[in-house]
């Protein structure tokens, strides 16, 4: 016998929790189109971050020497915490530990003074050797151009054509270069005081900021400035004890190859290689020009290839094992980064960029919702969505 055929409706009334599955999974199956309200928050975030660019871009005096400020009250916390401990008032030990600062500059600077003035008077003594050297260099230079023009000859000119050279006064640029020496001398004096009031208010200062956001959210937010702070004082220090041992090898090298001042030299050489991409170029102009009247071509080749080893073996051993741990940079975001704030503020956007960047990264990974981007800027570790 043939079964009656049964209508949907029935079969609805039969099935009411099938049919209600079916219309879900016919819902689900359709998406959704963005609405309104989603376009106008994602126009938001664009506005709000083109807003901070340009905030960043002309605020660069201000927002550059509160980051060198903030950097060296970072530094200096632990020795006023410890004089803190010993019953020193913290801000009696805040002015001890800017003066220990003032007195260690000012040593540096007149060691560095002494040495340049003893090598200005020692130079006419390689004179002679460096006549010969530019004598040298420019009769090679002659045979290159003789070379040249006889492979390609230069285009006769026209003898009817005026050449014209424009007469521009000096004032313009002397004016403008003492505007900006100015404005950088006028912006390092506000550095020691913005130090000593970020290390005498530094619990106020803390527990304010953690007061500002909402009540389930201050134990991140301590946290998270707990980690920016760790890193920024491991940065400094830890570049300042590369430099150390940068400058110790350099200056030992140096000292094997005849460099004059080489202890001098070799210092200046190891610090200077940690400004980013330049510092190789950086490290190796002193004690090239300091042995270039005294050393022969192949000892002026050892100190170039002195420097570039030595820069080589802190970027890919000293600087993971030392800093590696606390940045948690890859490559890629350390090179975006250095181009990306020496556009905005220039020289040092370059210095200042890697600690910037980290700090950055330290709070992607505490905030719920950006944590991709900071697993994007790390180096790769595990993370649970």
């Amino acid at each position: 016998m043939r079964r009656p055929r049964v209508s949907d409706s029935q079969r609805a009334e039969e099935h009411p929790a099938a049919s209600k599955s079916g219309s879900k999974r016919a819902t689900a199956a359709v998406a959704p189109f963005p609405t309104s309200e989603v376009f106008s928050n994602i126009a938001l975030k664009v506005v709000a971050t083109a807003a901070v660019l340009v905030l960043c871009y002309f605020g660069k005096p201000v927002l550059v020497t509160l980051m060198v400020a903030l950097m060296l009250a970072f530094v200096l916390e632990p020795l006023v915490s410890c004089l803190e401990r010993h019953r020193v008032a913290r801000p009696i030990g805040a002015v001890i530990a800017l003066l220990l600062v003032a007195v260690s500059i000012y040593a540096a600077s007149y060691f560095s003074y002494v040495k340049a003035v003893d090598f200005a008077r020692d130079l006419p003594k390689y004179s002679g050797r460096i006549r010969e050297s530019v004598v040298r260099f420019r009769q090679q230079a002659q045979k290159v151009q003789e070379a040249r023009q006889a492979i390609v000859p230069d285009q006769p000119s026209d003898k009817n054509a005026v050449n014209v050279k424009a007469v521009q006064s000096d004032w313009s640029s002397l004016v403008t270069s003492g505007g900006t020496v100015t404005e950088a001398l006028f912006a390092a004096s506000f550095i020691p005081f913005l130090a000593y009031f970020m290390l005498t208010w530094h619990g106020h200062i803390r527990s304010s900021m953690v007061l500002l956001f909402p009540r389930e959210d201050r134990t991140t937010a301590y946290v998270t400035l707990s980690h920016i702070a760790q890193m920024l004082r491991s940065f400094i220090i830890g570049n300042a004890l590369i430099g150390l041992i940068m400058g110790a090898v350099s200056a030992g090298v140096f000292w094997a190859l005849g460099v004059p001042y080489f202890y001098f030299v070799g210092f200046i050489s190891g610090f200077l290689s940690l400004v980013p991409y330049m510092g190789v170029i950086l490290a190796g102009v002193a004690p090239l020009a300091a042995g270039f009247g005294t050393l022969s071509t192949r000892g002026l080749l050892g100190v170039a290839i002195t420097v570039v080893v030595v820069h080589l073996l802190a970027l890919n051993v000293l600087y993971p094992k030392i800093l590696g741990s606390r940045l948690k940079l890859n490559p890629l975001i350390v090179t975006v980064s250095l181009l990306f704030w020496g556009f905005l503020w220039g020289a040092m956007g370059l210095l200042l960029a890697i600690p910037v960047t980290a700090a950055i990264k330290i709070i992607l990974d505490h905030v719920s919702g950006l944590q991709p981007l900071g697993h994007l800027m790390g180096e790769g570790e595990e993370y649970e969505a």
